[in-house]
């Protein structure tokens, strides 16, 4: 056995040699200590690393995302793409070197959101405030459920939600941030189901009549989503029509809540939307409070999108009754540039939400601690864990302030204006609606080969298929991104959808949109 000892110990050293190279004082150490140091943000390896890899992000993330002659994307198919990755992680560890150019293809491979071309979803680039915000948040890597363990982030989430509270109206309201907006659309049906019937916590939602939720027929698909989780089941959601703007119709809504009780069925929740994800739609809040409060219907109003415009006073207008609602779902990672995530859930009495889910944890609640455990936020939520998003908004807030919160949205609009008059005096172009509320600007473009033709429903047809090829152009090529939808509710096919939201996007980008789109598509 003795024998066997020296010629384990060659091939044990032959086959991690260069693990033994790294700890390579390992023999005059105990192995706990060489561990540590690999870990220790003291060590000098360590601390190069970290200045390598910021200037990295500085360099090849940051600054190029402004420049409107970089690629918004290199587009790549996603077996290339994992290839050019390099995926697999083996048993042994990679160098430092090699981390850091996997980190400049991670940048490479992905889509420039901060580049003033991209206009592809509802949100663009992060303030720098709030990036900074972020990365303090990772550092201190806090979970945000008691005082104890996140004294400052509870500090600041209370006084968060305390700002918009007043912001939306609510005298006395609180609030959670939540991981996505989706989410909170789906704690609002929470919410509204117990405060139909707060046994329900304990008996479930099979122990009393069928209950229904209603949303205007253009509403995002999270409330289909929570009805499916919640158990309430898909065929629960009643919608109400819109008009040709894609606002909901309040006289629908007063017909639809008559028809559930004669079905016997109990309407909790009306979604309400600031801001619908395709054509930018506010609803009637006066009307559809109206209708809420005579039939004692939780309002809830989805302002994820379209949140952002209660910062100005040219616009908060358009949000005109949002203070009569119970609770509203605010991402404010969207219009106002904050880093994903940031989605706050609002909610007009103060001490329902912790109502709704408390449960009192012992190894984390307890009662007897030195300080108020008012300040113990976790049950708040259904949630445990949940992430130091508050950061990302306070930072950004205090850096800019009031005022220049509501000058980016004001721009975002006074752009946004631009593109539609730019788009309706462009020939080959066809505005989807003649005016819009919000900054989501949609039309279609019809080649040469497609004018002055009868517009037969094959005409429409071949109408379809130019969004679709044009994206797929102008993302080899990666000079812009559009996103392109159809419509089915209002009988729509594919079309294309700009969302203006990045602060340095100037009239000249919008002028970009129009004249890319003809030079990719004239012989489409």
């Amino acid at each position: 056995m003795n024998k066997l000892i020296p010629n384990l110990t060659r091939q044990l050293y032959s086959k991690h040699s260069s693990c033994l190279f790294r700890y390579r004082n390992m023999a005059s150490q105990t192995p706990s200590k060489s561990i540590a140091q690999d870990y220790s943000y003291a060590e000098p390896e360590i601390q190069q690393f970290v200045k390598d890899f910021s200037k990295l992000i500085q360099d090849e993330a940051l600054t190029p995302q402004t420049d409107p002659n970089t690629k918004v994307i290199n587009f790549r198919q996603p077996l290339d793409l994992q290839k050019y990755l390099d995926v697999e992680i083996d048993e042994e560890p990679v160098s430092r070197e090699k981390l850091l150019e996997l980190g400049r293809r991670v940048i490479d491979g992905s889509v420039v959101s901060g580049h003033p071309r991209f206009f592809n979803q509802l949100y663009s680039g992060i303030d720098p405030y709030s990036l900074f915000g972020a990365w303090l948040a990772e550092v201190l890597n806090c979970n945000v459920h008691t005082y104890e363990v996140a004294p400052v982030m509870v500090v600041l989430e209370n006084y968060i939600f305390k700002k918009l509270s007043s912001i939306i109206g609510y005298q006395d309201g609180e609030g959670v941030f939540c991981p996505g907006g989706s989410f909170c659309n789906i704690m609002a049906i929470h919410l509204a189901k117990l405060k139909y019937d707060p046994t329900l916590k304990q008996k479930g939602v099979f122990s009393i009549q069928p209950m229904v939720l209603l949303t205007s027929e253009d509403a995002h698909y999270s409330i289909a989503k929570g009805a499916n989780f919640l158990g309430f089941g898909t065929d629960s959601i009643i919608k109400v029509k819109t008009d040709d703007k894609g606002r909901v119709k309040p006289d629908d809504l007063e017909n639809k809540i008559q028809q559930c009780k004669q079905n016997k069925t109990t309407p909790v929740m009306f979604m309400a939307t600031c801001g619908t994800t395709v054509l930018g739609a506010y609803d009637d809040l006066e009307g559809v409070a109206d209708v809420c409060q005579r039939h004692n219907v939780w309002m809830h109003v989805d302002a994820a999108w379209g949140g952002g415009v209660m910062l100005s006073d040219k616009l908060k207008h358009l949000t005109k009754g949002v203070e009569r609602s119970d609770s509203v779902a605010w991402n404010i990672h969207k219009m106002s540039g904050a880093g994903i995530q940031c989605s706050a859930l609002v909610v007009k009495e103060k001490g329902f939400l912790e109502k709704c889910n408390a449960y009192r944890a012992e190894y984390l609640f307890q009662p007897d601690k030195l300080y108020d455990t008012e300040y113990d936020i976790g049950d708040r939520t259904v949630q445990c864990g949940r992430k130091n998003d508050v950061l990302k908004v306070w930072l950004m807030w205090k850096g800019r302030g009031d005022k220049a919160m509501a000058a980016r949205v004001e721009k975002a609009f006074e752009n946004a204006k631009y593109l539609t008059e730019k788009v309706r005096s462009t020939e080959g172009f066809r505005l989807v609606l003649p005016e819009y509320q919000c900054t989501n600007i949609s039309f279609w473009y019809i080649p040469p080969r497609l004018r002055g033709k009868e517009e037969t429903p094959e005409w429409w047809q071949e109408v379809a298929k130019i969004a679709p090829n044009i994206k797929a152009r102008m993302m080899l090529k990666g000079s812009m991104m559009i996103g392109y939808q159809p419509m089915s509710t209002k009988g729509l096919v594919n079309f294309f959808r700009v969302i203006v939201g990045n602060p340095i996007c100037e009239k000249s980008d919008m002028d970009f949109i129009v004249e890319e789109i003809m030079r990719l598509g004239d012989t489409v």
